[in-house]
């Protein structure tokens, strides 16, 4: 299972995530695993890459793809162009969860 948790302000503005785990990675992988993990992956790295492409907001990121981990959180204040980047990403994660749910992703939100 993905566990993602979305880091929030005091006001609830999205300001980082952590993901840890995969999908799925049995032998027989049931229907869904794969398609959970891709997309997981593309949303989060679309994320990532267009701040660093298209912002110059300051963000600390870091992966471990064995373990399936994924951190990043900005590190300054968060433009209106990273804000957006970042509920889309979050919209996307849930949308996700929502279609899969369990065994696949589960998401938390955690203010820090």
């Amino acid at each position: 299972m993905i566990e993602v948790t979305v880091l929030t302000d005091s006001g609830h503005q999205y300001i980082g995530i952590e993901m840890l785990g995969h999908a799925g990675l049995a032998e027989q992988p049931l229907e869904g695993q794969e398609l959970v993990c891709a997309a997981v992956s593309a949303l989060t790295l679309n994320m990532a890459n267009s701040v660093e492409h298209f912002t110059e907001d300051s963000f600390e990121a870091d992966e471990e793809e064995s373990e399936g981990r994924f951190s990043f959180r900005f590190t300054s204040e968060i433009s209106s162009e990273s804000r957006l980047l970042m509920n889309s990403l979050v919209f996307g994660l849930m949308n996700i969860e929502e279609e899969y749910g369990e065994p696949y992703i589960n998401i938390r939100l955690k203010e820090v």
